[in-house]
């Protein structure tokens, strides 16, 4: 079996007490970040609606469509392409926001951009990533080949996000000091949970990814470079100023990588491939975000010495 193929063939082990973690992950998950949802957080719509519209169209269209045009251009193996897709269809990761302060961009911006992301992710995530994988050829025959159910996964998924949504926003606006009180316990625990978790996946298929990783890295790494030029991009096109620009490249670039492994591993078990290059990202997004960050900062002291 040559290595594009295993990497088609690894399947993860999860049991009936693996995926209740993982259920369970996931419901903590997204209701560390409902708790940080507050409704001055959509003021965007009303103060900027095309510049709000723009950007939240850019990171659920724009970004799983640029990720399909991409896959056509690097012909991964199968799996890989639903990984891409898969993190394509992930709401903005909150990591996003810090990076944006660290780069001088526009924080109110990326908040904004990050809760409407999420707070739509119940519905969106699961639609998308079926959606978006039936029109690639080789995904779409991935996805028959498991036997997925739509209705079923769209539910389940649907579920799992919305319920603990719910509460959190519900907690995050009427008892505040509460939700910001057990906030950061809440993201703790959600990150210790899948830490563990995938942990032990990678642990049982270390040898078959070592191996494959001269695959799945670099099939990463330009998707997410990719992802950061296309925020950026559609920040020009929008006439957007400088900071709004760079808030906008790192909510693109910057996806809730975490959420998207924990569907791959609770509702599609067999494609670890595709968990796989999640996994990665979820690594690499943070490290070309800090240098990205960081290249910002150096062009600004840059620009004001020349000035001077």
């Amino acid at each position: 079996m040559t290595d594009a193929a295993a990497i088609d063939a690894i399947q993860v082990t999860v049991g009936q007490g693996s995926r209740i973690g993982l259920t369970i992950s996931l419901a903590v998950m997204i209701f560390s970040v409902a708790l940080t949802l507050k409704p001055e957080d959509f003021a965007f719509l009303g103060r900027r609606p095309k510049m709000f519209l723009g950007g939240l169209s850019t990171q659920i269209i724009g970004l799983p469509l640029m990720s399909i045009g991409l896959a056509h251009l690097l012909a991964p193996t199968p799996s890989i392409a639903f990984g891409m897709i898969v993190v394509a269809c992930c709401p903005g990761g909150n990591v996003s926001n810090l990076l944006v302060l660290m780069a001088r961009g526009n924080a109110a911006y990326s908040v904004s951009l990050t809760a409407a992301s999420s707070a739509l992710a119940f519905i969106v995530t699961p639609i998308a990533i079926l959606g978006w994988s039936s029109l690639y050829p080789p995904t779409a025959e991935l996805i028959r080949s498991v036997d997925v159910d739509m209705l079923p996964f769209v539910l389940q998924t649907g579920m799992a996000l919305g319920f603990p949504l719910a509460i959190g926003m519900l907690m995050s606006t009427f008892r505040p000091k509460w939700a910001a009180l057990i906030q950061p316990f809440v993201y703790a625990l959600a990150i210790c949970i899948l830490i563990l978790l995938v942990a032990v996946g990678i642990w049982s298929n270390w040898e078959l990814l070592l191996a494959s990783s001269y695959l799945i890295a670099p099939v990463a790494i330009i998707h997410n470079a990719s992802a950061f030029a296309l925020g950026a991009l559609m920040g020009r096109m929008l006439s957007l100023d400088n900071g709004s620009r760079r808030a906008l490249a790192f909510e693109i670039g910057i996806q809730n990588a975490g959420l998207g492994l924990v569907i791959l591993l609770t509702q599609f078990p067999t494609l670890g491939g595709a968990a796989a290059v999640v996994g990665f990202w979820s690594l690499w997004h943070l490290a070309a975000g800090m240098i990205l960050a960081g290249g910002f900062r150096l062009w600004d002291r840059y620009s004001r010495s020349a000035r001077v």
